[in-house]
């Protein structure tokens, strides 16, 4: 009988199913460099150190076959997210989506962090529309964007790899997008994202003395 690395079907209990293999790449980008690129070596060590609201990172998820793609951005103190659906990752479409999804919270978008993507080729018209500084996490270090990448794996739960991403509309990635930003984190005190980025107070649930005795 056929196994995944001696794990039998227990992978298929896992929320990442994906099996780690090894980079031959030794660190390099071999798609090459985007222009006037700022490594996250730049990036101010207050972003490292997530005590203020407006970093955040930012990605792409491929749908199956590569149909239709998702844009996700989560701010990395709340872990706020966005996400936009798109039918390809061009650049044009790309930054387009960001822009949209970020022009409301401009006033929480000092950096935005992103891997070595193509899509991304237009970051300088990102930063000036949103007056936020740009950089770039180090060729195959996605530990370096690891809460973008966590939040993409809680994506999937909502839509699974493999599935084509063509036919998925706003308003169901706005329903699971919503699921996220309203669901207590260990991480923010049992807060959800949606209170620690709006800063708001925590009203405690209070039970009436008949309810304690139910």
């Amino acid at each position: 009988m056929p196994t995944k690395h001696k794990g039998g079907d227990l992978v298929g209990y896992l929320r990442c199913q994906k099996l780690r293999r090894k980079r031959y790449a030794s660190g390099r980008e071999r798609r090459g460099v985007l222009k006037n690129r700022v490594g996250i070596e730049h990036r101010p060590a207050v972003v490292d150190s997530k005590k203020r609201i407006g970093d955040w990172e930012g990605d792409t998820v491929i749908g199956g076959g590569r149909k239709g793609v998702l844009v996700t951005l989560v701010e990395r103190k709340s872990r706020y997210t966005l996400a936009y659906p798109l039918r390809s990752k061009h650049s044009a479409g790309v930054t387009q989506a960001i822009v949209d999804l970020l022009r409301p919270h401009r006033h929480a978008c000092k950096t935005l962090t992103f891997d070595n993507g193509k899509e991304f080729a237009e970051h300088e018209f990102i930063a000036s529309c949103l007056r936020a500084k740009v950089y770039f996490a180090k060729p195959y270090c996605s530990w370096q964007r690891g809460l973008n990448e966590n939040t993409n794996g809680l994506l999937r739960q909502f839509f699974p790899k493999g599935c084509s991403l063509l036919k998925v509309t706003q308003a169901q990635v706005d329903e699971a997008v919503y699921l996220l930003n309203h669901r207590p984190r260990k991480c923010l005190g049992y807060r959800t994202p949606h209170e620690v980025f709006y800063n708001l107070p925590v009203r405690p649930l209070t039970l009436h003395s008949v309810a304690l005795c139910t």
